[in-house]
């Protein structure tokens, strides 16, 4: 199943999403140019395996993304850096490249420009980002990532139990300190507290 169309694309975003926003077209196109720069024409069918993608916003945009590159976090094929940033750097695997395409920050006043006519600026963005091109929409840049086997789809790796708590940890995500086995919450890193 090769790419489709942004239409196409778009009523898949709109169904998983719960609606179609400016973030979701910039999403579906910045998916779009990054496998087209990378030469994937099959992102989802044949060349499923191929493609890691990192995203830097948990925001509109970022839902867009595995509609076209087919990356999902219980895959292991999609990775959650925040950074705040709406951008995303795809990698291809099997030829050892990678490009990070940003969304540029002129977009928003460029669609502006394009669409004086529009006033509510989430449909004005819409229609500008549909029709942009890709230079004028994203600034990209080539860049090596490092991902270790622990993390690419379909590793398999022994499981270690947490000293502390009891619970397993996978994919090498655990801490030794002090000769002591720890899953990150134990070690310090939690992001919730037991009440």
């Amino acid at each position: 199943m090769a790419l489709k169309s942004l239409p196409e694309y778009e009523i898949q975003a709109a169904q998983a999403h719960g609606h179609l926003c400016a973030g979701q077209i910039l999403g579906l196109r910045m998916a779009l140019y990054g496998v087209k720069l990378l030469g994937i024409e099959d992102p989802t069918g044949a060349d499923r395996k191929r493609l890691v993608t990192f995203i830097e916003i948990d925001r509109c945009a970022t839902d867009a993304i595995p509609i076209v590159t087919g990356c999902r976090l219980g895959k292991r094929a999609l990775k959650f850096r925040d950074f705040g940033k709406v951008a995303a750097t795809f990698c291809d695997l099997r030829d050892q490249r990678a490009v990070r395409v940003a969304a540029r920050e002129s977009s928003k006043q460029r669609a502006a420009e394009l669409h004086p006519e529009i006033a509510a600026k989430n449909q004005q963005q819409m229609c500008a980002y549909r029709e942009m091109p890709d230079e004028d929409l994203f600034e990209i840049q080539w860049v090596r990532v490092a991902i270790g086997p622990e993390d690419l789809p379909g590793y398999k790796g022994a499981r270690a139990i947490c000293a502390a708590c009891g619970e397993g940890v996978s994919f090498k995500r655990e801490i030794v300190r002090e000769g002591r086995t720890l899953c990150r919450a134990c070690a310090g890193e939690r992001y919730y507290e037991p009440v």
